[in-house]
């Protein structure tokens, strides 16, 4: 399913309803020589500051982060005031635990927006675009770029049981969503964000130091 031209009553359902942020921020960088992804510095600032500023700039309230690898110092450091810091005591077994552990700290919202801390290339305009393809706790959406599923993703609650049981390692909710490819609604962000990860120390050149800019901010 692509997306559809939204009308301004789509919209309102949208923004009536309770949509929070689940920030993936447990990985330890291990193709980064052990750097926690969450620590590195973008804008002079711990990564994970950025990703929860987009999720909150794009609509999402709470901010749920999952942190594991350099959980202590991530708390010491990172300015994460108003977020509900989830600990992933099984960081290094994949994406897939910090999935669960998000889902199943997440209360009292319609769906979650989920966000990974070392795609600094998406900004509040995706999140906000893919926030706004909610339409009931039914809904399944995700970023799209050039017609690939990526992030971010959004979960309706009625999902959220059956993906926990399902995540594993590194997969998340790939094998669910793949599994439900008609019911997603793919959201096309190609123009406004840059899904590309950073996993290795070629990467780190996109991240940017003080003064400069990141495309999808």
């Amino acid at each position: 399913m692509t997306q559809r031209e939204q009308t301004s009553d789509d919209r309102g359902v949208a923004a009536q309803q309770r949509v929070a942020g689940l920030l993936l921020a447990a990985g330890g960088g291990r193709r980064l020589g052990g750097r926690p992804k969450a620590l590195l510095r973008h804008g002079g600032r711990p990564l994970v500051e950025h990703a929860v500023r987009v999720l909150r700039e794009g609509g999402c309230t709470p901010v749920y982060v999952v942190v594991g690898a350099g959980a202590e110092q991530v708390r010491e450091t990172a300015e994460l005031s108003g977020c509900v810091l989830v600990d992933n005591p099984d960081w290094a077994e994949g994406m897939g635990g910090s999935l669960r552990a998000g889902l199943t700290a997440v209360s009292g919202a319609d769906a979650v927006l989920v966000l990974l801390v070392d795609q600094p290339g998406i900004g509040a305009r995706a999140v906000a675009r893919v926030r706004a393809a909610y339409r009931s706790q039914d809904t399944l959406a995700s970023a799209a770029y050039g017609g690939r599923r990526g992030h971010p993703v959004l979960l309706g609650a009625a999902h959220w049981d059956e993906i926990a049981r399902s995540a594993s390692a590194d997969a998340g909710a790939r094998g669910y969503l793949r599994a439900r490819e008609s019911e997603l609604t793919l959201v096309e962000c190609t123009d406004i964000a840059d899904p590309t990860d950073i996993d290795t120390p070629q990467d780190l050149h996109r991240l940017r130091g003080p003064g400069g800019g990141t495309r999808g901010q």
